[in-house]
């Protein structure tokens, strides 16, 4: 984050950072009259969702979608600025490095906007195919249109000084050879060194090799495809077909699209019998995706949330709870295979906007399965429904560590203090969620980080208190819904890896209630 009261210095000083930058004065040899005044729309997309990042608290994901959208930016100029932005984004430790090396002052005293410019040139110049001449000229371009004359000498100072060192040479000159194994990976591999060690403890503390941080911190940094989850019931494979949106016979719901071709293509995901990625297209091309019988949904999640519905509870199963719904996509999973048991789930959300997300995500699904969707807290649903469920999923807040490589912000976003406010919250709902159970019925407790504060911490400090609960075989249960032989630790709980498994890091720990 860069330093308040930054935005308030003027032309002025943009002027004396160009004349103290390394290469000051080095400036495009072509005439003014031919300087580029301003950057193509794909470059000032990406630079508008950094800014809505750091200036809103936005997630570049939500942003972007929408902006290239309004923009009618598509095809390859939509890829340039998506790989831009999120690029941009997830190596921003690392190339923070190189221009902190390329700068006489802190970075932190530029102005944000200048500095999110920079970022994108040294995103262009050491992370994508991309001429050093073109990454020069349009960055500095982007910078005279969007932060004015004086910035852009500065940012054509300081990018021609990134120029001057190979691309394959930065690795060297900002690795600290004094440094640990922790901080080194942490500057190369773009992570906070705080994260970087909670990973670090938690593939250990998962029984897997502290050796493997590398290869996680590098998948943090790849970017993901999407997939698609076919919700049983609602879909199959033919509302994936390029010819979808056709009309079609059969009655089954979701059918009836009045449709336009599309180029979306999918295979089989490796662990999910639900799941499909994408080798390409808009999954909105889809008139299954728009009706919500097919939704775009990581194949972890899919994965866990299968796990619970396996997991075997004594007597009956026909009320189920996800206890924190929002935005929808594990609900939308349990309301279709609810419908196909004849189940019915109430869905429950402490925040309004992310209940209307709810709301839009069991579009698809048969009334009869859905009893409830409503906002609440879910720490007093133990209080005042104590023993109505047979299954309860809660998919706590967390800190979202395990999804980096969908919301690179976060690591920037997040610090070690949201940690310790994030797990009282989760010991709070895990307790009321088996309040909630009746005995006999079973508790999935989900997150997406694999910080063992926010796993095995919680559900161990939780479990102190009590002695009516016993912990199910996680594994065996994701095993059992697996297509794959996936590879899971010695443990009953389960953490999944992007580098092992591909898919984010979540966890899975199955309790029943006695």
């Amino acid at each position: 984050m860069s330093a308040p009261g930054d935005g308030r210095r003027d032309e002025r000083g943009h002027q004396r950072g160009a004349a103290r930058a390394r290469g000051a004065g080095r400036r495009t040899q072509a005439a003014p009259s031919q300087r580029r005044r301003g950057s193509d729309p794909a470059r000032t997309a990406a630079f508008d969702v950094l800014r809505e990042v750091d200036g809103s608290d936005a997630y570049a994901n939500l942003v972007l979608p929408p902006l290239l959208r309004e923009r009618r930016i598509t095809g390859r100029d939509a890829a340039f600025a998506t790989e831009l932005a999120y690029g941009t984004l997830r190596l921003r430790g690392r190339h923070d490095a190189v221009l902190a090396l390329c700068v006489d002052r802190p970075l932190e005293t530029l102005d944000p906007p200048v500095l999110d410019v920079l970022r994108l040139g040294a995103h262009q110049l050491l992370a994508m195919r991309v001429p050093q001449h073109a990454a020069v000229s349009e960055t500095v371009g982007l910078a005279r249109e969007r932060t004015g004359a004086g910035a852009a000498q500065l940012v054509n100072a300081v990018l021609r000084a990134v120029t001057r060192t190979p691309a394959q040479d930065w690795a060297a000159r900002i690795a600290d050879p004094a440094a640990d194994d922790v901080a080194r990976l942490s500057v190369l591999e773009s992570h906070p060194v705080w994260i970087t060690r909670a990973l670090r403890e938690a593939l250990s503390g998962s029984g897997r090799d502290a050796g493997e941080l590398g290869d996680l911190l590098r998948a943090d940094n790849a970017a993901p495809r999407v997939t698609l989850v076919v919700r049983p019931g609602l879909a199959d494979d033919r509302d994936l077909h390029p010819d979808a949106g056709a009309p079609q016979g059969g009655g089954r719901q979701g059918g009836g699209r009045q449709g336009e071709r599309t180029d979306v293509r999918t295979t089989p995901g490796r662990w999910a019998p639900t799941a499909r990625v994408m080798a390409g297209g808009d999954p909105g091309a889809l008139q299954a995706v728009r009706d919500g019988a097919v939704g775009v949904q990581d194949e972890g999640s899919q994965l866990v949330t299968l796990a619970f519905l396996a997991a075997p509870v004594d007597g009956a199963d026909e009320r189920w709870l996800d206890m924190c719904a929002g935005p929808g996509g594990k609900a939308a999973l349990l309301a279709a295979v609810a419908g196909e048991r004849g189940a019915r789930i109430v869905a429950n959300e402490a925040q309004p906007h992310r209940t209307e997300l709810v709301h839009r995500a069991l579009a698809a699904v048969l009334a009869d399965a859905v009893e409830d969707v409503r906002t609440g807290d879910g720490r007093a649903i133990g209080r005042t429904e104590p023993a109505a469920y047979d299954r309860v999923l809660l998919d706590a807040p967390c800190s979202g560590l395990g999804a980096l490589r969908r919301r690179p912000e976060s690591r920037w976003r997040r610090t070690p203090s949201d940690v310790g406010e994030l797990t009282r919250l989760q010991e709070e709902l895990l307790g009321s969620a088996l309040d909630a159970v009746r005995p006999g019925g079973v508790v999935g407790y989900v997150t997406c980080s694999p910080h063992l504060a926010e796993t095995q911490v919680v559900v161990a400090s939780v479990l102190a208190g009590r002695d009516d609960v016993e912990r199910l075989d996680a594994a065996a249960a994701v095993r059992s819904v697996a297509v794959g032989d996936i590879p899971l630790t010695d443990r009953t709980d389960v953490q999944l890896w992007p580098h092992v498994h591909g898919t984010d890091a979540m966890h899975l720990t199955l309790l029943r209630r006695r």
